[in-house]
Protein backbone atom coordinates (compact mmCIF):
# COMPACT_ATOMS: atom_id res chain seq x y z
CA UNK A 1 0.00 0.00 0.00
CA UNK A 2 1.25 3.40 -0.81
CA UNK A 3 1.74 5.54 1.88
CA UNK A 4 1.86 9.87 1.93
CA UNK A 5 4.13 12.11 2.62
CA UNK A 6 3.33 15.74 3.26
CA UNK A 7 5.72 19.07 3.41
CA UNK A 8 3.51 21.57 4.98
CA UNK A 9 5.79 24.45 4.30
CA UNK A 10 4.91 25.28 0.36
CA UNK A 11 8.05 25.04 -1.38
CA UNK A 12 9.17 25.31 -5.21
CA UNK A 13 8.67 22.95 -7.94
CA UNK A 14 12.60 22.12 -8.19
CA UNK A 15 13.16 21.29 -4.16
CA UNK A 16 10.11 19.09 -4.49
CA UNK A 17 11.56 17.45 -7.74
CA UNK A 18 14.87 17.14 -5.26
CA UNK A 19 12.67 15.49 -2.76
CA UNK A 20 10.94 13.00 -4.46
CA UNK A 21 14.51 12.03 -5.99
CA UNK A 22 15.16 10.48 -2.39
CA UNK A 23 11.50 9.66 -1.88
CA UNK A 24 11.39 5.34 -0.45
CA UNK A 25 10.06 3.13 -2.80
CA UNK A 26 5.88 2.91 -1.31
CA UNK A 27 5.36 6.80 -0.59
CA UNK A 28 4.31 9.37 -2.54
CA UNK A 29 4.98 13.25 -1.67
CA UNK A 30 2.56 16.01 -1.95
CA UNK A 31 3.65 19.96 -0.80
CA UNK A 32 1.63 22.22 0.97
CA UNK A 33 -0.02 25.34 -0.81
CA UNK A 34 -0.17 28.40 2.18
CA UNK A 35 0.58 28.95 5.29
CA UNK A 36 -2.77 29.32 6.58
CA UNK A 37 -4.90 27.11 9.35
CA UNK A 38 -7.32 25.99 7.08
CA UNK A 39 -4.32 25.15 4.12
CA UNK A 40 -2.52 23.17 6.53
CA UNK A 41 -5.79 21.44 7.51
CA UNK A 42 -6.31 20.32 3.97
CA UNK A 43 -2.72 19.69 3.25
CA UNK A 44 -2.48 17.16 6.48
CA UNK A 45 -5.83 15.71 6.09
CA UNK A 46 -4.94 12.48 4.48
CA UNK A 47 -1.44 12.65 4.55
CA UNK A 48 0.40 9.17 7.00
CA UNK A 49 3.37 11.59 7.70
CA UNK A 50 4.04 15.30 7.61
CA UNK A 51 7.20 17.10 7.77
CA UNK A 52 7.39 20.85 8.79
CA UNK A 53 10.21 23.52 8.79
CA UNK A 54 9.45 26.66 9.74
CA UNK A 55 5.28 26.50 9.76
CA UNK A 56 4.17 26.07 12.92
CA UNK A 57 1.61 23.30 13.59
CA UNK A 58 -1.06 23.17 16.35
CA UNK A 59 -3.38 20.78 18.17
CA UNK A 60 -6.41 22.34 15.82
CA UNK A 61 -4.79 21.15 12.55
CA UNK A 62 -3.08 18.22 13.84
CA UNK A 63 -6.81 17.06 14.89
CA UNK A 64 -8.16 17.22 11.53
CA UNK A 65 -5.33 14.51 10.09
CA UNK A 66 -7.48 11.50 10.33
CA UNK A 67 -3.81 9.13 9.01
CA UNK A 68 -1.26 10.86 10.68
CA UNK A 69 1.51 8.45 12.30
CA UNK A 70 4.65 11.16 12.47
CA UNK A 71 5.19 14.89 12.01
CA UNK A 72 8.68 14.96 11.22
CA UNK A 73 10.61 18.61 12.35
CA UNK A 74 13.34 19.62 9.62
CA UNK A 75 15.66 21.14 11.67
CA UNK A 76 15.99 20.87 15.08
CA UNK A 77 13.20 23.31 16.94
CA UNK A 78 10.03 22.02 18.10
CA UNK A 79 8.45 25.16 19.74
CA UNK A 80 6.03 25.36 16.87
CA UNK A 81 4.94 22.43 17.03
CA UNK A 82 1.97 21.29 19.55
CA UNK A 83 3.59 18.04 21.38
CA UNK A 84 1.15 17.76 23.78
CA UNK A 85 -1.66 17.46 21.34
CA UNK A 86 0.31 15.26 19.27
CA UNK A 87 1.10 12.93 22.20
CA UNK A 88 -2.44 13.08 22.76
CA UNK A 89 -3.61 12.28 19.32
CA UNK A 90 -1.07 9.43 19.26
CA UNK A 91 1.22 11.15 16.88
CA UNK A 92 4.73 10.57 17.18
CA UNK A 93 7.14 13.77 16.82
CA UNK A 94 10.60 13.43 15.15
CA UNK A 95 13.44 15.77 14.39
CA UNK A 96 17.19 15.63 12.65
CA UNK A 97 19.03 16.37 15.52
CA UNK A 98 22.53 17.88 14.80
CA UNK A 99 22.27 17.31 11.33
CA UNK A 100 22.18 21.25 10.15
CA UNK A 101 24.78 21.89 13.05
CA UNK A 102 27.76 22.93 11.09
CA UNK A 103 25.50 24.79 8.36
CA UNK A 104 24.44 26.91 10.90
CA UNK A 105 27.76 27.55 12.64
CA UNK A 106 29.45 28.67 9.82
CA UNK A 107 26.67 31.07 9.01
CA UNK A 108 27.14 32.14 12.39
CA UNK A 109 30.52 33.12 11.51
CA UNK A 110 29.46 35.15 8.79
CA UNK A 111 27.14 37.15 10.49
CA UNK A 112 29.52 38.21 13.10
CA UNK A 113 31.94 39.50 10.29
CA UNK A 114 28.99 41.01 8.49
CA UNK A 115 27.89 42.77 11.52
CA UNK A 116 31.87 43.93 12.40
CA UNK A 117 32.48 44.91 9.06
CA UNK A 118 29.33 46.72 8.06
CA UNK A 119 29.73 44.18 5.08
CA UNK A 120 25.59 44.98 4.10
CA UNK A 121 25.90 48.43 4.56
CA UNK A 122 28.54 48.65 2.02
CA UNK A 123 26.83 46.13 -0.18
CA UNK A 124 23.09 47.76 -0.06
CA UNK A 125 24.95 51.45 -0.77
CA UNK A 126 26.92 49.69 -3.78
CA UNK A 127 24.46 48.20 -5.32
CA UNK A 128 22.52 51.65 -4.84
CA UNK A 129 25.27 53.18 -6.89
CA UNK A 130 26.76 55.06 -4.03
CA UNK A 131 30.50 54.18 -4.18
CA UNK A 132 31.79 55.84 -1.37
CA UNK A 133 28.86 55.39 0.83
CA UNK A 134 30.82 53.08 3.29
CA UNK A 135 32.63 56.57 4.05
CA UNK A 136 29.01 57.06 6.23
CA UNK A 137 29.21 53.77 7.95
CA UNK A 138 26.63 53.91 10.71
CA UNK A 139 29.33 52.86 13.50
CA UNK A 140 32.64 51.57 13.52
CA UNK A 141 33.87 48.57 12.11
CA UNK A 142 35.81 45.75 14.41
CA UNK A 143 38.18 42.68 13.72
CA UNK A 144 37.05 39.36 15.29
CA UNK A 145 40.08 38.34 16.09
CA UNK A 146 40.88 38.96 19.89
CA UNK A 147 37.37 39.50 20.39
CA UNK A 148 35.45 37.84 23.28
CA UNK A 149 32.51 35.89 22.21
CA UNK A 150 29.61 34.97 24.61
CA UNK A 151 27.32 31.73 23.68
CA UNK A 152 24.04 31.26 25.47
CA UNK A 153 23.36 27.34 24.04
CA UNK A 154 26.38 25.68 24.18
CA UNK A 155 24.68 22.38 22.52
CA UNK A 156 25.58 20.71 18.62
CA UNK A 157 25.64 24.28 17.20
CA UNK A 158 27.01 25.93 19.91
CA UNK A 159 29.93 24.10 20.34
CA UNK A 160 30.58 24.16 16.64
CA UNK A 161 30.51 28.13 16.69
CA UNK A 162 33.37 27.76 19.26
CA UNK A 163 35.36 25.58 17.21
CA UNK A 164 35.20 27.67 13.99
CA UNK A 165 36.11 30.94 16.86
CA UNK A 166 39.43 28.68 17.59
CA UNK A 167 41.07 29.81 14.42
CA UNK A 168 40.51 34.36 15.00
CA UNK A 169 41.88 33.72 18.67
CA UNK A 170 38.89 34.77 20.06
CA UNK A 171 37.76 34.12 23.67
CA UNK A 172 34.91 32.38 23.83
CA UNK A 173 32.39 32.00 27.40
CA UNK A 174 29.33 30.06 27.13
CA UNK A 175 26.44 29.29 28.76
CA UNK A 176 24.84 26.29 29.13
CA UNK A 177 22.57 24.35 32.06
CA UNK A 178 25.06 21.83 32.86
CA UNK A 179 28.67 21.53 33.04
CA UNK A 180 30.56 19.88 30.60
CA UNK A 181 32.72 16.52 31.03
CA UNK A 182 36.37 17.38 32.42
CA UNK A 183 37.54 15.59 29.72
CA UNK A 184 35.79 17.77 27.10
CA UNK A 185 38.35 19.81 24.08
CA UNK A 186 36.34 22.92 25.54
CA UNK A 187 37.54 22.81 29.25
CA UNK A 188 40.99 24.51 27.29
CA UNK A 189 39.81 26.84 25.09
CA UNK A 190 36.22 27.96 26.57
CA UNK A 191 35.33 29.04 29.90
CA UNK A 192 31.61 28.60 31.54
CA UNK A 193 29.85 31.56 32.28
CA UNK A 194 26.54 33.10 33.73
CA UNK A 195 24.21 34.64 31.04
CA UNK A 196 24.74 37.91 33.09
CA UNK A 197 28.43 37.66 32.87
CA UNK A 198 28.08 36.73 29.04
CA UNK A 199 25.70 40.38 28.76
CA UNK A 200 27.48 41.98 30.50
CA UNK A 201 31.27 41.21 28.86
CA UNK A 202 31.27 39.71 25.71
CA UNK A 203 31.92 42.02 22.51
CA UNK A 204 29.72 39.46 20.54
CA UNK A 205 26.64 37.79 22.16
CA UNK A 206 25.95 34.16 19.51
CA UNK A 207 22.27 32.91 21.12
CA UNK A 208 21.90 28.96 20.15
CA UNK A 209 18.79 27.78 22.61
CA UNK A 210 15.62 26.86 22.04
CA UNK A 211 12.67 28.98 22.78
CA UNK A 212 11.11 27.98 25.95
CA UNK A 213 9.02 29.66 28.78
CA UNK A 214 12.19 30.14 30.41
CA UNK A 215 14.14 31.62 27.23
CA UNK A 216 11.50 33.26 25.85
CA UNK A 217 12.44 37.29 25.03
CA UNK A 218 15.69 36.78 27.09
CA UNK A 219 16.78 39.34 25.54
CA UNK A 220 15.17 42.44 26.38
CA UNK A 221 15.44 46.03 27.29
CA UNK A 222 17.46 45.15 30.72
CA UNK A 223 19.49 42.71 29.07
CA UNK A 224 20.45 45.06 26.27
CA UNK A 225 21.27 47.86 28.47
CA UNK A 226 23.30 45.68 30.03
CA UNK A 227 25.33 44.97 27.09
CA UNK A 228 28.83 46.53 26.22
CA UNK A 229 28.08 50.08 23.60
CA UNK A 230 30.45 48.16 21.16
CA UNK A 231 28.55 44.70 21.31
CA UNK A 232 26.35 43.31 18.66
CA UNK A 233 23.92 40.28 18.80
CA UNK A 234 23.40 37.24 16.80
CA UNK A 235 20.30 35.51 16.79
CA UNK A 236 19.99 32.18 15.14
CA UNK A 237 18.07 30.33 17.37
CA UNK A 238 14.47 31.66 17.60
CA UNK A 239 12.79 34.89 17.49
CA UNK A 240 11.32 34.97 20.45
CA UNK A 241 14.71 35.27 22.39
CA UNK A 242 15.31 38.51 21.74
CA UNK A 243 12.12 41.37 22.94
CA UNK A 244 12.28 42.61 18.88
CA UNK A 245 10.65 45.74 19.84
CA UNK A 246 13.43 46.42 22.59
CA UNK A 247 15.94 45.64 19.88
CA UNK A 248 15.11 48.37 17.64
CA UNK A 249 15.54 50.84 20.38
CA UNK A 250 18.59 49.76 21.64
CA UNK A 251 19.88 49.60 17.80
CA UNK A 252 17.91 52.79 16.63
CA UNK A 253 19.58 54.60 19.94
CA UNK A 254 22.74 53.11 19.76
CA UNK A 255 22.69 51.71 23.00
CA UNK A 256 24.91 48.42 21.04
CA UNK A 257 26.94 48.76 18.10
CA UNK A 258 25.01 46.25 15.91
CA UNK A 259 22.50 43.36 15.48
CA UNK A 260 22.17 40.25 12.79
CA UNK A 261 18.88 38.25 13.19
CA UNK A 262 18.38 35.27 10.84
CA UNK A 263 14.89 34.51 12.60
CA UNK A 264 12.39 36.61 14.23
CA UNK A 265 9.02 35.80 16.24
CA UNK A 266 6.77 36.54 13.17
CA UNK A 267 7.72 34.85 10.03
CA UNK A 268 7.57 35.72 7.10
CA UNK A 269 8.95 38.89 8.82
CA UNK A 270 6.41 41.44 8.10
CA UNK A 271 7.79 44.14 5.37
CA UNK A 272 6.91 46.87 7.81
CA UNK A 273 8.75 45.58 10.36
CA UNK A 274 10.92 48.99 12.21
CA UNK A 275 13.82 46.55 12.26
CA UNK A 276 13.75 46.76 8.60
CA UNK A 277 14.53 50.57 8.76
CA UNK A 278 17.84 50.52 10.58
CA UNK A 279 21.50 50.71 9.38
CA UNK A 280 23.22 48.77 12.09
CA UNK A 281 21.38 45.42 11.70
CA UNK A 282 21.79 42.64 9.36
CA UNK A 283 18.40 40.72 8.42
CA UNK A 284 17.97 36.72 6.59
CA UNK A 285 15.18 35.04 5.94
CA UNK A 286 15.63 32.03 8.23
CA UNK A 287 18.71 30.68 6.32
CA UNK A 288 20.82 29.49 8.64
CA UNK A 289 20.65 25.54 8.11
CA UNK A 290 20.12 25.47 4.26
CA UNK A 291 22.97 24.32 2.29
CA UNK A 292 23.52 22.15 -0.46
CA UNK A 293 25.78 19.89 1.55
CA UNK A 294 23.49 19.18 4.51
CA UNK A 295 20.09 18.38 2.20
CA UNK A 296 20.69 15.04 1.01
CA UNK A 297 21.54 13.36 4.63
CA UNK A 298 18.70 15.62 6.21
CA UNK A 299 16.14 14.65 4.12
CA UNK A 300 17.48 10.78 4.13
CA UNK A 301 17.18 10.83 7.65
CA UNK A 302 13.74 12.03 7.96
CA UNK A 303 12.46 9.25 5.61
CA UNK A 304 14.48 6.95 7.27
CA UNK A 305 12.31 7.35 10.42
CA UNK A 306 9.45 7.82 8.44
CA UNK A 307 10.15 4.20 6.84
CA UNK A 308 10.97 2.99 10.51
CA UNK A 309 7.40 4.13 11.82
CA UNK A 310 5.63 2.71 8.60
CA UNK A 311 7.57 -0.44 9.35
CA UNK A 312 6.45 -0.53 13.26
CA UNK A 313 10.01 0.33 14.12
CA UNK A 314 11.21 2.60 16.94
CA UNK A 315 12.32 6.19 16.31
CA UNK A 316 15.97 6.63 17.24
CA UNK A 317 15.85 8.06 20.73
CA UNK A 318 17.69 10.73 19.84
CA UNK A 319 15.45 11.89 17.06
CA UNK A 320 12.41 11.48 18.72
CA UNK A 321 10.80 13.99 20.95
CA UNK A 322 8.84 13.47 23.78
CA UNK A 323 7.07 16.62 25.53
Amino acid sequence: MTEKIVVLDPISQERADELRELLPEGFILECGQGFSDEDLKVAIADADYAISGQIGVNGDVLRSATRLKLLHKWGVGVDNLDLWAAQELGIKVARTTGSNALSVAEYTIGLIITVLRGIGYGHHHLKGGDWRGITKLPTPTYQLSGKTVGIIGFGAIGQNVARLLKSFDAEVIYAKRSALPSQSEFHHFAKRASIDEIIETADIICLHCPLTEETKNLIGEKELRAMKPTASLINVARGGVVDEDALYNALQSGQIHGAAMDVFMAEPLPPDSPLLTLDNIVVTPHLGAVTKDTFEPTVSRMFDNIMRVSKGLPVPEKDLVVP
